[in-house]
């Protein structure tokens, strides 16, 4: 990666700030020196520590970083990823395969010391969040320009504009993310590609409004590939060749233009380029070609005046419209006026004022939640487009999402049109077909823009659409129309907080809302990225100086009173909400608030579908009728979720109808109890209280493991709604059932922490072996994680308990687990002794996972004291369980062992062949551990065998299977063998790299 991604170069109007430009080639400087990390996009993906590149390895791993890095501070789940790198061909092992894309990446990018914690990546529930901190993106660098490009513009310094334009083209080196698969690189590179052919064409048209055509002439020669029917770029360069004194040549240009469209795409040359035409052929003033009033004439001359670049930035209003004398009739502009502040919306906003085909009617719709600005939106962009209709431009608000009395009948809408075109005669019909009829013949000729706002279906808005082509409508609306023909949809989304805290600040003040970054970004979050709600707050804000934003924070700090506080006279969100909940039907009320009692964020159709009894299909119908509403949103095919202010109102319809509620929230935790008991290894007969999940609507183990693992980082959510809404049982027997699956995937801390979320009920609870079997699941929880002393004070405080409750199963679970904590701890008498008195137990109880696992565990206890052979009697023993129960995961990890032993022995042969199906195993049921631990084994078979090449290859593939979850032990363990790997095969520097992580790795322990 070059530095000139960042340096911005110097040109005519650069030179004189350079002492004090941050982009400039001394700063730069200053900051390469200083070892600051540098990433760039907009080119081949590279980065920079200081001066030196660093590594990002292959394509499909620098993808994964250009996701995290186009949504920086943004949690992108591990669908997300998949889906932006991968596509429609996922990896077969799913989610699974992310960890060895970023830890390596990590490992790059982080300085000396970093942390997980610390990491520009950082890893959280459900995905990853990159972190940019003190880090320079080429790309933000970008955004940065254009925000600067769009304020100079709209405060008339063409100068700095013309500037802005040229740093930010510059950033550009070849082709953005060049080389990098997946459809979110595809896409990013088309939009980039626009970008950049926009900001080129706005770096012309500033030359040309400054009358420094000759420079814009040869911008235009240099210029990238643009689409060959460019008519904007066409007509700056009649602009240009017209104010260089070469009208000859203008028209020409024109000319070329329009037998290209005539000949390729059957079209007549837009009305903005016909325009430039008839000027030129005019001879006009070139500041009245350029859209702007020219200053009064003091001379007839026909010959092109030049005009200064102040003479341009004094005249920045449109001309009003020329009048034929034979056309009396004014043209209309019944718009609303524009908002002072629109955010966020430029990709929006360039969508809705694309240029349209002249020979037709073009209708875009705009959909959006209540509260999203989508009216805000469309003004904007009605207000951009309103010159080019010069027989006006209609506003017309159906007030469907308002009062009964207040909605407008399609005759009385038509009525106001017709009388806006001057169309309307003493009397008009009253019936619809007659007045469609009317309207269709009154604007056959015209060119019109008509806005219509708060449509609620495709039968309210068709009459209204205008005969003339070349017109264009504009449609918002809460709820999506399938059912109108139109050419562009568009769902507006809220802001992300980064564009939700610009406009807290543009609303509060620059001073004000600086004071308080953290409560402003905390403010911005808490109103859900809603304009509507952001602007309530700021009205707050404004109208109580005495208030802090972090005190208003303080107040919405509750998720019950936080919509409460987003009222301001007649404007309220929670109203808003409501009045598209109002107008539901009854099937679909009863499934919105069903919705409030869903324990995650993100959830399937399964959810709703057992709480409303329904089968999955009709629930997933109901659900995409809620999203045409814009009451929920779908981040996924098949994944929905609610934003948090309409959850909050859900929550307040569900309060008004208890029993519902109740019947719900029992529902949907025993659909998430019954999943966790059956993909645990115990199977549901292994829980001998809590309920009977055998009407679960899961196949077998696997089809259940699966939906648990979709819900990915949100598990924790569902014990913590369980427990927050007094379900203590419910709370303690899913943490208890998620215990295997959180652990396979190597998420303990999620384990832990649902366990201890769960842990302060269990002791209130009315099943009375939950306060053991909690603490026992914790010694398990620390065992896998190395923390043995840990372990071994859970499980005597759990068989303390069991013992007290006289649950003997409990105290046979209790007891195996202290074996185990024993064994680690080097205690090999007590623990040979707990163990066999668990297996003794166990058979009494029938427990064949129980049998099993201590079985397993004695024959590590007599490997570890080195007596082999005796140990691989266990393991047999232990196969023997594992495979009558069937659980893959409990057959690899009782392989493994057993090739631990042949191991020891030297038996490399058998080591392979129990490795290799160990990882089979482990990768059928994702689990990282046991595939990182099955590899290594199978390399250290390899390593034995001679095959050094392979050992090192099975070795790494290990360790890129590892993630920052991982215990430190088995990580201990890998890098060892790969270690000592190195040795043998004459690599010392990288054996002692590997033995130096290692100890430190001991040492952290």
């Amino acid at each position: 990666m070059g530095t000139n991604r960042f340096e911005v170069g110097t040109n005519r109007a650069d030179t004189a700030d350079t002492a004090t430009a941050p982009d400039t080639p001394g700063a730069q400087g200053a900051e390469s020196a200083a070892g600051r990390l540098r990433l760039a996009l907009l080119g081949p993906v590279g980065a920079h520590r200081g001066e030196t590149p660093l590594d990002l390895g292959p394509v499909r791993r620098q993808a994964v970083l250009a996701a995290l890095i186009l949504r920086a501070n943004t949690l992108v789940t591990h669908q997300q990823l998949l889906d932006d790198v991968w596509g429609l061909e996922p990896p077969g092992t799913g989610r699974r395969v992310l960890p060895s894309y970023v830890y390596p990446l990590r490992k790059a990018l982080d300085g000396p010391g970093a942390r997980p914690t610390t990491s520009v990546i950082r890893g959280e529930r459900g995905g990853y969040r990159f972190m940019p901190g003190e880090a320079r993106t080429d790309i933000a660098e970008l955004t940065a320009q254009a925000g600067a490009i769009r304020g100079a513009k709209a405060a008339g310094d063409l100068t700095a504009a013309l500037d802005g334009c040229t740093r930010a083209l510059n950033l550009f080196c070849g082709e953005p993310l060049a080389g990098l698969p997946g459809p979110l690189a595809d896409a990013e590179r088309q939009r980039l590609a626009r970008q950049r052919r926009t900001l080129h064409q706005e770096r012309v048209e500033c030359l040309v409004l400054l009358g420094r055509y000759a420079e814009a002439l040869d911008e235009l020669l240099a210029a990238p590939t643009a689409q060959p029917y460019d008519e904007p770029l066409a007509a700056l360069r009649m602009r240009a060749l017209y104010g260089s004194g070469r009208q000859a040549e203008a028209l020409a240009a024109y000319r070329e233009t329009r037998d290209r469209l005539r000949a390729e795409l059957g079209v007549e040359p837009g009305e903005e380029l016909q325009r430039v035409h008839q000027g030129v052929l005019r001879r006009d003033d070139p500041l009245l070609l350029l859209g702007r009033t020219p200053p009064p004439r003091t001379t007839n001359s026909a010959t092109p005046q030049a005009a200064s670049p102040a003479a341009a930035a004094q005249h920045t209003q449109p001309p009003a419209p020329e009048r034929s004398p034979s056309s009396p009739r004014p043209r209309r502009n019944e718009l609303p006026g524009d908002t002072a502040w629109l955010v966020g919306r430029e990709t929006e906003l360039a969508l809705l004022t694309e240029p349209v085909p002249a020979d037709c009617v073009s209708v875009a719709a705009v959909d959006g939640t209540a509260g999203v600005g989508k009216t805000a939106l469309l003004v904007r962009a009605a207000w951009t487009l309103q010159d080019q209709y010069p027989d006006g431009c209609l506003f017309v608000d159906l007030h469907t999402f308002g009062a009964p009395h207040e909605s407008l009948r399609p005759q009385r809408t038509l009525h106001q049109m017709l009388r806006a075109v001057n169309a309307a005669d003493d009397e008009l019909p009253d019936e619809l077909h007659e007045l469609v009829s009317a309207w269709r013949a009154a604007t056959s000729s015209l060119r019109l823009l008509l806005v219509v706002d708060d449509a609620r279906s495709a039968e309210q808005v068709r009459p209204l659409l205008p005969a003339g082509p070349g017109s264009r409508v504009l449609v918002a609306g809460r709820q999506r129309l399938p059912g109108l023909d139109a050419d562009r949809r568009l769902t507006v989304e809220p802001l992300d907080t980064g564009e939700a805290v610009t406009l807290l600040t543009r609303l509060l003040g620059q001073t004000r809302a600086g004071q308080e970054p953290e409560a402003a970004q905390e403010l911005a979050r808490r109103c859900g990225g809603l304009p509507l709600a952001l602007r309530i707050a700021g009205a707050r804000l404004q109208n109580r100086p005495s208030w802090t934003l972090a005190h208003l924070v303080g107040r919405m700090s509750d998720d019950e009173r936080r919509l409460g506080e987003l009222r301001a006279e007649d404007r309220s969100v929670e109203a808003a909400f409501r009045m598209s909940y109002d107008l539901l039907a009854p099937e679909l009320r009863r499934g919105f608030r069903a919705l409030s009692q869903a324990p995650t964020a993100e959830f399937d159709g399964l959810t709703p579908a057992v709480m409303l009894g329904r089968s999955l299909q009709d629930t997933e119908d109901l659900l995409e009728r809620l999203v045409d509403a814009s009451l929920l949103q779908q981040p996924r095919p098949s994944r929905y979720r609610l934003h948090d202010l309409v959850r909050d109102h859900t929550r307040r319809l569900a309060a008004e109808m208890p029993d519902e509620a109740a019947a719900d929230r029992a529902a949907v935790l025993h659909l998430y109890t019954a999943a966790g008991r059956m993909a645990s290894d115990w199977g549901p007969e292994g829980y001998p209280t809590g309920p009977d999940v055998a009407d679960a609507p899961f196949r077998d183990w696997r089809e259940a493991d699966a939906w648990l693992e979709a819900a990915g980082g949100q598990l924790l959510d569902v014990v913590a709604f369980a427990a927050a809404t007094g379900q203590r049982e419910y709370a303690c027997w899913i943490a208890e059932s998620l215990v295997d699956p959180l652990v396979r995937q190597g998420r303990f801390h999620e384990c832990r922490s649902a366990l201890e979320l769960a842990l302060p009920g269990a002791d209130l609870a009315d099943d009375p072996r939950m306060p053991s079997s909690l603490r026992n699941c914790l010694a398990i929880a620390d065992i896998y994680q190395g923390r043995f002393p840990q372990a071994h004070a859970w499980c005597t405080d759990a068989l303390r308990l069991a013992r007290h409750q006289g649950d003997l199963r409990e105290q046979a679970r209790a007891t195996a687990s202290m074996g185990a904590a024993e064994r680690a701890l080097g205690r090999f008498p007590e623990a040979a002794a707990h163990l066999s008195e668990a297996m003794g137990q166990a058979a009494r109880f029938d427990d064949d996972w129980l049998s099993g696992m201590s079985s397993c565990n004695l024959g590590a206890l007599h490997d570890q004291q080195g007596r082999h052979e005796e140990a691989l009697t266990y393991y047999a023993t232990s196969l023997t369980f594992a495979e009558k129960i069937g659980r893959p995961r409990m057959i690899s990890k009782t392989l493994c062992f057993t090739a631990e032993a042949h191991l020891a022995l030297g038996r490399h042969t058998e080591v392979k062949d129990l490795a290799r199906r160990a990882a089979d195993l482990a990768q059928e049921v994702g689990d990282l551990q046991l595939r990182a631990t099955s590899l290594s084994l199978l390399g250290a078979a390899e390593h034995g065998r001679g095959d050094l090449p392979l050992a090192i290859t099975l070795q790494r593939e290990a360790l890129a299977t590892l993630t920052e979850h991982t215990s430190r032990p088995l990580e201990m363990e890998v890098r060892r063998r790969l270690g000592r790997t190195y040795e043998a095969a004459g690599h010392p520097a990288e054996a002692e790299q590997q033995f130096h992580i290692a100890r430190s790795l001991a040492g952290t322990a």
